[in-house]
């Protein structure tokens, strides 16, 4: 349906650029199309759940009210003379701003589970570079026309902030987590087109101050209209797209990155307020020093924020690959590089305070065969279900870390001999699906090193597999020939 209507839309704005010059085959078919972009939303807003409608129910009112807005100028004109801001006609046309802003602070409410101060400090940033300009080139001298009353100079500034407005919550939507989709970029293709078109008429009006009239070029105004017609079904177009129930889906708590578009976006954006103060130097005159300054002040302050933002998650990524580096990807236990750097520390320890320490080897008995015949899968399901078992019965201060394979190697600070069998044996009995191990248990001497201490561990298990698996052998003394060596 939505390829249906986008083509029959695509077919009315192409017709409406050779319609006659009459106000009223110009304004009726614009509201034509108009209603259309409302309907279509509307149908495409009802095939959805209840709770996803109400996003699309304020682009409709905003478009709707925009749409009437057209007729109101257009009669008010015709009937009353209506020409001088404000007329009846500008509270329709400005309700699409808060129309419009509400849908998407909904869209992005329901996109994200916590809140992205990354993208709002981006979107912030871009709307501040965007909003000088706009002070400088259209609020200001709206502001101070003196040809106007000041209700219709407030209506006139109100147009160029309801931009803002836009381009600060598009911004954020773009710069915010959740699926994009077909709807999404319809969305935001709609939204841009009302911004082009506004950005268009103020260039023409612009323009036509400096003498140049291009305002009475009839294929300049139909294509500007044209971008306001494109604006009004591209809605349309994402409502009634099969995809529109996934706009509001949530996606989580999402990280803003830092792509070349958005940095060169965020550049130009903060130099907005220098090239400002360049050119009215270049011109003789600073006429809007104190706003150069506010804005030039807001930018640097955006920007050491985002940098600020930047150092943190550069930080918190480190912190989470120094993590990664030290734990088993399958189990979750420390691997063994982490085990390399326990050991000495638990070793010195036990040294500085008088106190024992052991260690243990276990390997899971026929890990192989058990592989083989229910598949890998199944063997790491196995060494999942183990490990949280054997953790699960160890004592609160031990630490169990995977060796490497089907080996894991155990930690047992002030455990002796006939302890550390003790917790090892409730270990062994915890071992899930019917499944075994062998292990060998070395206690520390008080003078050989981790490599010694891991080595006799390492034979007492290999003691124990030969012995007939299923079974804990504690390693015995060195000679007395190897400690006097060391």
């Amino acid at each position: 349906m939505s390829k249906l209507f986008a083509v029959a839309a695509a077919l009315a704005i192409a017709v409406y650029q050779v319609l006659p010059d009459n106000p009223w085959w110009v304004s009726g078919w614009q509201m034509t199309i108009g209603y259309a972009g409302v309907a279509a939303i509307l149908v495409g807003a009802r095939r959805l759940p209840r709770r996803d409608r109400l996003p699309w129910w304020c682009f409709a009112a905003g478009v709707a009210a925009n749409v009437t807005g057209i007729g109101v100028s257009v009669l008010g004109e015709a009937l009353f003379q209506w020409a001088d801001l404000p007329t009846p006609s500008d509270p329709f046309f400005l309700l699409l701003y808060p129309f419009c802003a509400a849908g998407i602070a909904v869209l992005i409410r329901r996109r994200e589970s916590g809140r992205n101060w990354t993208a709002m400090v981006d979107a912030t940033t871009i709307t501040t570079g965007l909003g000088l300009l706009a002070w400088v080139y259209v609020i200001a001298p709206a502001a101070h026309g003196g040809e106007i009353s000041m209700l219709g100079e407030a209506t006139q500034v109100a147009y160029p902030i309801g931009d803002l407005i836009m381009i600060a919550m598009m911004t954020r939507l773009l710069r915010g987590g959740g699926r994009r989709g077909a709807p999404f970029w319809w969305v935001t293709g709609s939204l841009a087109a009302f911004l082009v078109g506004d950005v268009a008429w103020v260039v023409v009006g612009n323009l036509g101050d400096l003498g140049f009239d291009v305002e009475s070029h009839l294929p300049v105004t139909r294509g500007i209209d044209s971008v306001f017609l494109a604006a009004f079904v591209l809605f349309g177009i994402g409502a009634l797209h099969p995809d529109a129930r996934l706009l509001g889906a949530p996606a989580g708590a999402a990280v803003a990155g830092l792509g070349r578009v958005h940095l060169v976006l965020m550049t130009l954006a903060s130099l907005i307020a220098p090239a400002l103060l360049a050119v009215q130097l270049a011109t003789g005159e600073v006429t809007n020093g104190m706003a150069i300054v506010i804005g030039s002040a807001t930018l640097f302050l955006l920007v050491v924020t985002r940098m600020a933002q930047l150092l943190r998650e550069v930080e918190r990524q480190a912190q989470q690959v120094r993590e990664l580096a030290r734990q088993d990807d399958l189990t979750g236990l420390p691997n063994r590089r982490a085990w390399n750097d326990e050991l000495p520390r638990a070793l010195e320890h036990a040294r500085r305070d008088g106190r024992p320490v052991a260690v243990a080897l276990l390997d899971l008995d026929r890990f192989k065969t058990f592989n083989d015949t229910y598949g890998h899968p199944a063997g790491d399901r196995l060494l999942k279900s183990a490990s949280a078992a054997w953790h699960g019965s160890l004592r609160a201060a031990d630490t169990l870390a995977r060796y490497g394979g089907e080996e894991f190697v155990v930690l047992l600070p002030g455990a002796e001999g006939d302890e550390a069998r003790d917790v090892l044996g409730r270990a062994l009995a915890a071992t899930p699906l019917g499944q075994t191990f062998s292990a060998g248990v070395a206690v520390w001497d008080g003078q050989e090193t981790s490599d010694q201490l891991i080595e006799r561990a390492d034979l007492a298990l290999y003691e124990a597999k030969a012995g007939g698996r299923n079974q804990i052998r504690e390693a015995a003394n060195r000679p007395a020939a190897a400690a006097a060596r060391k």
